[in-house]
């Protein structure tokens, strides 16, 4: 059952929102394998880094002043479709209580609404194949399948 009736906002993250975050990335079993406390190091260094990088954000929804979803949003400046600024979003999580209530859906939203305002064309993202909920999750959104994607470990 879907209750979006409570108080939902949504802003960008601060320092002090970095355990949460770091939280909720290991908050689902594909998380918890790669994610962890013995990186609280790097994931301080990322998070300065992200702040500093022109277009790059992360933003949080909160409720009653706990941070319970999260997702990255950068703003990427293209010379492919006649010089379209892209953004990509990466790195969306709800937290396990709070899932199947809407929160994504409202996440993503403002994510592309602040896309849309900056001026982009297009939003991308990328999801993990294993996490078939959020594949269908975004798919339902408008979101199509239309390339595929590669990465290579360093």
């Amino acid at each position: 059952m879907t209750d979006t009736s409570f108080s939902l906002s949504f802003r960008p993250a601060t320092q002090d929102d970095l355990a949460a975050i770091t939280a909720l990335l290991s908050d689902d079993p594909l998380g918890a394998t790669r994610e962890g406390r013995e990186f609280e190091s790097a994931y301080h260094a990322a998070f300065m880094a992200i702040q500093a990088q022109r277009g790059n954000s992360l933003i949080v929804a909160e409720h009653e002043h706990q941070v319970i979803a999260v997702l990255q949003l950068t703003l990427i400046p293209g010379l492919s479709r006649g010089g379209m600024l892209r953004a990509q979003i990466e790195s969306v999580r709800v937290s396990n209580l709070y899932r199947g209530q809407g929160i994504g859906k409202k996440l993503l939203d403002y994510a592309i609404n602040q896309a849309r305002i900056a001026g982009c064309g297009m939003v991308q993202l990328t999801s993990d194949k294993q996490r078939r909920d959020a594949l269908r999750f975004y798919e339902g959104l408008g979101f199509t399948a239309s390339h595929e994607g590669f990465k290579l470990l360093l």
